[in-house]
C-alpha cells in the first residue's frame, strides 16, 4: 500500500469513526479528540484541528460531565437520547465532513451524508437498546451498558487509528448488525401496541 493509499484509508477510518462514535458519546468524541490533539498525542486534519481549541474543550468537557451523569439513570437516559437525536446526527456528519477537508468539497460532501447516516444507525441502536434495557426495574443493567458504551467508544477511536482496515470492516459487520436490530425493534414496537390497542378500545 503507497503512502497516499495508507493516509486516505486512514482518513476514512477516522471519519467513520467519529461518525460512529458520535451516536453513543458524543461529547466524549469531541472532549477525548480536541484534548488528545492538544497535547500531540494525535493530528487532527485541518478540518478539525478545531476541536483543540480551549472554549470547544470547555463546553464539551462540561456537556460531557452531564451526559456521564444523565446515562446513568433510567429513563433520564433515554429522554436524553431523544433530545440528541437532533443534535448526534447532524454534529456526527459535521465531524466526518471535518475529517474530509476544512473545504466544502463533493468529497467532504460525501463524508458528511455518509458519516450522518451511520452516526443516525448508532445513535437509534444505542436509543432502543436503552429502551429494552430500561423494562428492567434494576439499575444494574443500565450502569453496565452505560460503562461498557464509555469504553467502546474510547477503544473504538483508538482501533481506528491503529487498524484502519480492521475497524472499517468491522465497522461493517457493527452496521449490519445495527440494521437487524432496527428492525427487529420496530417489530416487537409494533407488536406491543396492536395488542394493547384491543386493550384500550375495550
Amino acid at each position: 500500500m503507497s503512502p497516499t493509499d495508507a493516509s486516505v484509508l486512514q482518513a476514512v477510518a477516522l471519519a467513520s469513526a467519529l461518525a460512529w462514535a458520535s451516536g453513543i458519546r458524543l461529547y466524549f468524541v469531541i472532549f477525548a479528540a480536541g484534548l488528545a490533539a492538544r497535547y500531540g498525542y494525535i493530528d487532527l486534519p485541518e478540518g478539525l484541528e478545531v476541536l483543540s481549541h480551549t472554549y470547544v474543550l470547555i463546553a464539551s468537557g462540561v456537556l460531557l460531565a452531564v451526559e456521564f451523569l444523565a446515562d446513568k439513570v433510567p429513563g433520564l437516559d433515554s429522554a436524553w437520547d431523544a433530545v440528541h437525536t437532533f443534535i448526534r446526527i447532524p454534529a456526527g456528519a459535521l465531524l466526518a465532513a471535518g475529517a474530509a477537508g476544512d473545504d466544502l468539497t463533493a468529497l467532504t460532501l460525501a463524508a458528511g451524508l455518509i458519516g450522518g447516516t451511520i452516526t443516525a444507525g448508532t445513535h437509534f441502536t444505542k436509543a432502543g437498546g436503552r429502551a429494552v434495557i430500561n423494562a428492567s426495574p434494576e439499575p444494574f443493567s443500565n450502569w453496565v451498558a452505560s460503562f461498557t458504551e464509555d469504553a467502546l467508544v474510547l477503544g473504538g477511536v483508538w482501533f481506528a487509528a491503529q487498524y484502519p482496515l480492521a475497524f472499517l470492516v468491522a465497522l461493517a459487520v457493527f452496521l449490519a448488525l445495527a440494521a437487524w436490530f432496527l428492525v427487529t425493534f420496530a417489530r416487537f414496537v409494533r407488536a406491543r401496541f396492536t395488542r394493547s390497542a384491543p386493550a384500550a378500545t375495550g
